[in-house]
């Protein structure tokens, strides 16, 4: 079973969901939104957007994988989500909505410019109330097909919408701070507290409402000019939420919490080789036993959401659907905690009796035991390899191409790695390095290690090869996106607005021919295409003007 790949309409449902997966070789790009140089500061679903799917197209690329969507918190981290289902506010371009008449040209005029670093805090001040402005003006003078089609959209999404838009209209009532400061009758959602809340800020719900709508319709608009060039879009979900998120707050009774609302215990991994106390999350931990009782009715809504968005989806520490770290949260690291057993066999079972054949790839990486493998395999669930760390040892092997198999997604770094300029460059020591040039080649200029990893992921037989952006444009350390457990500094790279050339483009187009994820169809029998010709063998020979 090979990696699911179809053309899912952004109409709320996912009728393709159950046809048979893909198994042909394909290669992607890695690139998040907020990477885009688009007008306003932070990456979005503008012309940007457009551009660089054209490039994808010139390059023979078939699927482009981006981050969580999610509208995010502190830090900007796209895995620190205040929402599982709803998309973030900054993604909406500003041209998009002057074309369409929202908001009038000389409102947006004066605002960051299209490179330099994603500034978030700029963006939120300046760009986020244009884009509400926009969606109150909807509200006012939209046809009424449009109003037809807003309906539809909250009809179709009545189970997260409108909590989502009264948990934004409390956060900034409160001043942004956790939900579970905010007063009691809001914190517990008091029945007569949220009605009269209705009541009395009903203008502002419908506005957040409607920025959501705005939101998918202009994903949707992207993702269809995706699809009309052959590419798919891969997305991403976190297997935890934030606590301070809507999710926590409208279902308390799904997490380990206790009865101040405040997590008992909370995510993490445990001490290892990078770090001697762990990593602590701090995400509460979900009552599996609860999550079990109810059918994972949750779970199934999250992935029917993340099916609207995506036609295909990365699950995110999936070690942690067969057993995760337990921390207490009084603990101020990870060294404390438990491994604690997950049902991951039985949320898989009832994902598949809901949707058919699964159409997700596993973040098998960390610690991962027979345990994980069986659950990944018994879904079909291609796995992760990452080139980078194949070349370390004899135990690193795993992530070399002569230990792949066909249903693997391949690597050369993803968004928590450096980029492979940067890799070779500054992580790496010279035992690295010479078994870097025993396996690939010999590397005599620096710029030659990135296009030998590329090849080498190509190469493979991996199904699917996918590239971070930054490796195609043959980027250093300071394109990094994601240093874990850093501090500030990540998520806001972003490439130039002239970094797309023609030439990265035809070079990666000639690979994608010779490594056959072009999508090259063969021939039909009794058709001459493709075929040998009787002077082929002249073309081989020197001087030959055949």
């Amino acid at each position: 079973m090979i990696l699911h790949l179809i053309a899912i309409g952004c109409s709320g449902k996912s009728e393709g969901c159950g046809e048979a997966m893909i198994a042909e070789r394909i290669s992607g790009v890695l690139l998040h939104v907020t990477s885009l140089p688009s007008y306003g500061g932070v990456g979005d679903f503008g012309p940007a957007a457009y551009a660089f799917v054209d490039f994808l197209a010139a390059a023979k690329q078939r699927l482009w994988q981006v981050l969580p969507l999610s509208p995010t918190g502190y830090g900007s981290s796209p895995y620190s989500a205040l929402s599982a289902f709803a998309g973030n506010p900054l993604f909406i371009s500003l041209e998009r909505l002057v074309e369409d008449g929202w908001i009038g040209a000389d409102r947006i005029e004066g605002l960051s410019g299209h490179n330099g670093a994603a500034d978030f805090v700029e963006a939120t001040r300046l760009k986020l109330p244009l884009v509400e402005e926009a969606a109150a003006n909807f509200l006012e003078r939209a046809s009424d097909d449009l109003r037809l089609r807003f309906q539809k959209f909250c009809a179709d999404n009545i189970s997260w919408l409108p909590d989502y838009a009264m948990f934004t209209v409390l956060r900034r009532m409160h001043g942004y701070v956790s939900w579970n400061d905010w007063p009691t009758q809001y914190a517990c959602r008091k029945n007569d507290a949220l009605t009269a809340m209705l009541n009395s800020h009903g203008r502002e719900l419908a506005v957040e409402q409607a920025v959501q709508f705005l939101f998918n319709e202009q994903w949707c608009a992207l993702r269809g000019y995706c699809a009309e060039r052959g590419i798919s879009v891969m997305g991403d979900v976190a297997i935890f939420v934030n606590y301070d998120s809507a999710d926590v707050w409208m279902h308390p009774e799904l997490f380990e919490l206790d009865e101040d609302l405040k997590p008992v215990r909370v995510s993490g991994v445990p001490p290892d080789y990078f770090s001697s106390t762990g990593q602590r999350w701090g995400n509460p931990l979900y009552k599996w036993g609860v999550m079990r009782e109810r059918g994972f009715d949750w779970w199934v809504a999250r992935i029917r959401r993340a099916l609207t968005l995506y036609d295909s989806i990365r699950l995110d520490h999936f070690r942690g659907f067969e057993a995760f770290w337990s921390i207490p949260a009084t603990e101020e690291t990870a060294v404390n905690g438990q491994w604690v057993k997950a049902p991951g066999h039985e949320l898989f079972q009832r994902l598949r009796e809901v949707f058919g054949e699964l159409p997700f790839i596993a973040e098998d990486l960390g610690l991962i035991t027979p345990e994980v493998d069986e659950l990944r395999e018994h879904f079909g669930m291609p796995g992760m390899r990452i080139l980078q760390f194949g070349f370390s040892d004899r135990g690193s092997h795993l992530y070399l191409p002569h230990r792949f198999v066909p249903n693997t997604v391949v690597y050369t770094g993803t968004h928590d790695n450096n980029t492979t300029l940067g890799w070779w460059r500054d992580d790496i020591g010279e035992v690295e390095r010479a078994h870097v040039q025993t396996y690939l080649q010999t590397i005599e200029h620096e710029g030659d290690i990135v296009w030998a990893m590329m090849r080498a992921a190509e190469r493979s037989v991996a199904n699917v090869c996918i590239l971070p952006m930054q490796d195609v444009l043959h980027l250093g350390s300071e394109a990094r996106m994601n240093t874990p457990a850093a501090g500030a500094g990540n998520w806001t790279w972003r490439y130039d607005l002239d970094a797309l050339h023609p030439d990265f483009a035809m070079k990666l187009a000639a690979l994608m021919e010779m490594t056959d994820r072009d999508g090259y169809e063969a021939p039909k029998e009794g058709e001459d295409a493709g075929k040998p010709t009787e002077d082929a063998h002249k073309r081989a020979e020197p001087g030959s003007s055949i």
